[in-house]
């Protein structure tokens, strides 16, 4: 096939899901890659994807593209996704955010797919009717699909976004269970083309909102593009929620700006240096200088011990609590410890079980199990101690590194290079692995003495807590305890568990 000179214009029709549009180019260009790279700028494509054109030597059967000198001077191209893209932006990416307003996680069961608008309702009525009686799939005009898929983008931005590939295929799934008139014909499932094309749709949408100024999707724009070659890598320092985040990083509340969220930031300083703090009126100014905290922790990302300066209130249990829950939308400790106190007497004796065994593992566990039973009391404070030394152990953890001692006759403990850790000070030399009455138990990050508490339950939760207000990660070492808090106990993108987590949670049912 003859290739058109590199001085010739390039004239494309760029076929995506639900619309078509034209591309003039003045030249053309180096690469597959980099016409890729132009398509996504110029008509504002926030998805990764590949290329197929409609190839004349084969009477216009899709091929891909793999060498641009194969495209002719004037050509018909079609956008395909990547079989493993979760909607991730090239050009400007776009993170997996709150709006100010989303109260709601993503739904743990089918996905509720929203009423359309009238007339969308009433054809899809019709032809759910005629799917029934004779088989017969919908006609699927251009313009019903892209109203399908405009009020389905707008129902999921409301829970989620940037939602998983996982999570996509499951609004496909709900869509033609609801409208068996919309499955595809010859398709396995019925929804694949749906879900590719729900994908494209929400960068579309994603692009929308970020035009319209909504920090949760523009936080994570000016990446390398063909204007901007210089800057950082697309997929670069992506930030966006680890942990289920529902509030992730909003927008200033109306009437608001940096400044006057400054001076509230200087005033809850103030206020927490007082004997006696008003902790109504601190949660209030907290609660709304949210947004200004959330910018400065997943913009700047400064040291802890800077954070904490800047936002000493996140020291007071009571308002940590608060500000977990503007982050996800749940009660951590009401949550937590109904959850941990429900599955006490089956990790007992999951626990028992294994240190009747051999092995490592089972040595410790025995260790620890035979302290919590010579104690004189076994409240609720003894048994959660117990679980939560025992349970790290029981998923093969190290916990030398994040469960630490010392006494307090110590001038300063030895804490430089660690990052997180709960710091248990005793009164004597007992090397035992669990204190059931300890001096305090200090909630270390970064190497500093972040919070004191009187019980390894209430710092362990503290640090928990710690975690999703600072957007730090897990220790590493206890990744599989904290996720366990995490997805099971919390119920916290409970979806994904590793194998040796969800082995556990069958083995709690």
């Amino acid at each position: 096939m003859a290739a058109a000179t590199p001085q010739q214009p390039l004239v494309l029709r760029v076929v995506e899901t639900d619309r078509a549009r034209k591309l003039k180019l003045s030249s053309r260009p180096a690469s597959v890659d980099a016409l890729i790279n132009i398509i996504k700028e110029q008509l504002d494509i926030d998805l990764d994807f590949s290329l197929l054109y409609e190839d004349p030597d084969f009477n216009g059967k899709l091929t891909s593209l793999a060498d641009i000198e194969e495209l002719p001077q004037k050509a018909v191209v079609h956008i395909s996704l990547s079989q493993d893209s979760s909607s991730i932006a090239s050009t400007d990416v776009l993170s997996d955010v709150s709006s100010p307003g989303r109260l709601t996680r993503w739904p743990p069961g089918p996905f509720p797919v929203p009423t359309f608008a009238f007339d969308v309702e009433l054809k899809l009525r019709d032809g759910n009717a005629e799917y029934e009686r004779n088989n017969i799939h919908v006609k699927l005009t251009r313009d019903l699909k892209h109203d399908i898929l405009e009020k389905l983008a707008s129902t999921i931005y409301g829970f989620k976004a940037y939602p998983s590939d996982k999570e996509v295929a499951m609004v496909a799934e709900a869509l033609v269970a609801k409208h068996p008139c919309l499955k595809e014909a010859g398709s396995e499932t019925g929804w694949n083309g749906w879900k590719y094309s729900i994908k494209f749709k929400m960068g579309n949408y994603r692009n929308k909102m970020r035009r319209a100024g909504c920090q949760e999707v523009t936080v994570n724009a000016g990446k390398r593009s063909r204007s901007n070659p210089d800057n950082e890598p697309s997929h670069s320092n992506i930030k966006r929620p680890k942990r289920a985040e529902v509030t992730f990083l909003p927008n200033f509340p109306q009437g608001k700006d940096p400044s006057s969220l400054e001076q509230l930031r200087q005033t809850i300083v103030e206020e927490v240096k007082k004997t006696e703090t008003n902790l109504p009126l601190i949660r209030k100014m907290m609660e709304t200088t949210f947004p200004l905290r959330r910018q400065t922790i997943v913009m700047s990302c400064p040291p802890v011990n800077e954070l904490m300066d800047l936002w000493p209130a996140l020291k007071i249990e009571s308002e940590l609590y608060a500000e977990f829950q503007r982050i996800t939308n749940q009660n951590l400790p009401n949550t937590f410890y109904a959850e941990l106190d429900r599955h006490l007497p089956r990790l007992m004796t999951l626990f028992r079980q294994k240190a009747s065994k051999t092995g490592k593992t089972a040595d410790v566990l025995a260790e620890i199990l035979k302290i919590h039973d010579e104690q004189e009391m076994h409240d609720i404070h003894t048994k959660r101690t117990t679980v939560l030394h025992a349970l790290p152990v029981y998923l093969r953890e190290d916990v030398s590194g994040v469960f630490r001692t010392c006494t307090d006759e110590s001038d300063e403990p030895e804490l430089d290079g660690v990052a997180v850790a709960l710091l248990t000070v005793i009164s004597d030399h007992n090397t035992s692995p669990v204190h059931y009455q300890p001096v305090k138990i200090s909630v270390v990050i970064e190497s500093d003495a972040v919070v004191s508490l009187p019980r390894f339950g209430d710092a362990f939760l503290v640090l928990f807590g710690l975690i999703y207000a600072l957007h730090l990660s897990y220790p590493k070492a206890l990744t599989n305890t904290f996720e366990f808090t995490q997805k099971i106990l919390l119920g916290l993108e409970s979806g994904k568990l590793s194998p040796r987590l969800q082995t556990l949670k069958n083995e709690l049912m």
